[in-house]
C-alpha cells in the first residue's frame, strides 16, 4: 500500500513521463535532455518519463504496434502539456514571493508528517525505506509536496468561488442528462443453490431434492430459512440466498429472464444450468425509473458549478501561456 501511495504522489506531484522504448530498441537508454522551454526553466524528459512510466507499463499490458505507439504519444503530449502548466504557475508563484507571497516551511512538515501518521501507522523508518525504494530523498520529496501545495494554492486562489448557476441551466443539463439519473429496474432477488457431487448423499437425486424445497417453499416454507438449510451457495446459503436489489447486468442471461419474470413475492420453477439447480424468490420489484429534479437539484448545481471553476482554471492557464515562451522539443 505504502509504495504504491507513493508513486501516486510522485506522479501527481510531479506530473511527468518519458521516452518511447520499443521491444526492438536495444540500445542505450538517453539518461536525460530537455522536453521543453518554459520561460527561463526547462522541463525535462525524466521529469516526463516518471509521470507516465507506471501507465506506460499498465497500457502495453492492453496494446500493442500502432495502437500502444498511438496510446504512449497521446499521453507523453497530455503530461508534458501538464508539466508546462504547472511550471507556468510555479514561475507566476515566484513573482508572487517577492511581494511577500510564501509557503511556511511547517506546512510540509505538517504534510509529511500526516503522511507518516496516515499511511506508515507513524513509522518514519518505514517511510524513509519507501522513499529510497522510489529513488526520492527525503529533501526532494519535500519540494514536491511544496510544488504541488503552490499549484493548488495557486489555483485555487486565482479562481472565485462566486460562481451562481440559474435553475434554466440546471434544467437544461438535466433534460440532456436523464439518462444519468435513470434508475434501470431492479428485483430484491433471493436463490437456492444446489449442484450435482455437492454435499450428495448416496443415492440423492438433485432435481428431486430441489422440487421437494420448491414445495416446502410454496406450502408456506420461508425461502430464507430453506436457503439456509439447503443451499450450497457459500456466499449467500448463510444470508438467506439474499443477492439483494439485483440489475439485468448481474446475472447470466438464463437467470436473469427467469429472475426478472417473477412478480413480487413469487418462487420460480426449478430450473437446470449445467450441474446445477435454481430456486428464484423475487421479495420485491423496483420499476425502471427517472431521479425527480428535486432528487439531484443540488447534484447538478454543484457540477456546474465545479464546470465553471473548471473553465476559469483554464482561462487563467490560458493566459499565463500567452504571455510565456514556450517552446517543445520532445
Amino acid at each position: 500500500m505504502p509504495i504504491r501511495y507513493f508513486a501516486a504522489i510522485l506522479l501527481g506531484g510531479f506530473l511527468l513521463g518519458g521516452t518511447l522504448q520499443t521491444a526492438s530498441a536495444q540500445q542505450a537508454e538517453v539518461v536525460d535532455g530537455v522536453a521543453a522551454i518554459v520561460n527561463s526553466d526547462v522541463v525535462t524528459i525524466s521529469q516526463v518519463r516518471e509521470l507516465v512510466g507506471a501507465r506506460e507499463r499498465a497500457m502495453r499490458e492492453g496494446y500493442t504496434g500502432p495502437d500502444l505507439a498511438d496510446k504512449i504519444k497521446e499521453m507523453r503530449l497530455g503530461a508534458l502539456k501538464d508539466l508546462v502548466d504547472r511550471q507556468l504557475i510555479i514561475q507566476e508563484f515566484r513573482s508572487m514571493q517577492e511581494k511577500g507571497a510564501n509557503i511556511p516551511d511547517y506546512v510540509i512538515d505538517d504534510r509529511v508528517q500526516t503522511i507518516i501518521r496516515e499511511e506508515f501507522g507513524g513509522d518514519r523508518a518505514a517511510f524513509i525505506r519507501t522513499l529510497q525504494a522510489q529513488g526520492f530523498t527525503l529533501t526532494r520529496f519535500k519540494e514536491i509536496e511544496r510544488e504541488k501545495i503552490i499549484v493548488q494554492a495557486m489555483r485555487q486562489a486565482k479562481v472565485s468561488d462566486n460562481f451562481v448557476v440559474s435553475p434554466k441551466q440546471i434544467q437544461n443539463f438535466y433534460d440532456k442528462n436523464r439518462s444519468a439519473y435513470s434508475v434501470p429496474e431492479q428485483i430484491k432477488l433471493r436463490m437456492i443453490i444446489l449442484r450435482e457431487g455437492g454435499n450428495d448423499v448416496i443415492g440423492t437425486n438433485k432435481r428431486q431434492t430441489a422440487e421437494e424445497i420448491r414445495q416446502k417453499i410454496v406450502g408456506g416454507a420461508e425461502f430464507e430459512r430453506m436457503a439456509q438449510m439447503y443451499s450450497e451457495d457459500e456466499a449467500t446459503s448463510d444470508l438467506g440466498g439474499d443477492w439483494g436489489w439485483v440489475e439485468r447486468n448481474t446475472l447470466n442471461e438464463e437467470l436473469t429472464k427467469a429472475a426478472f419474470s417473477l412478480k413480487a413475492g413469487e418462487t420460480g420453477p426449478v430450473m437446470q444450468i449445467g450441474d446445477s439447480y435454481y430456486i428464484l424468490y423475487c421479495e420485491a420489484r423496483k420499476n425502471a425509473a427517472v431521479k425527480p429534479m428535486a432528487e439531484v437539484r443540488e447534484e447538478i448545481e454543484r457540477n456546474l458549478i465545479q464546470q465553471e471553476r473548471m473553465k476559469a482554471q483554464q482561462r487563467w492557464i490560458d493566459t499565463l501561456r500567452r504571455k510565456a515562451y514556450i517552446k517543445i522539443l520532445s
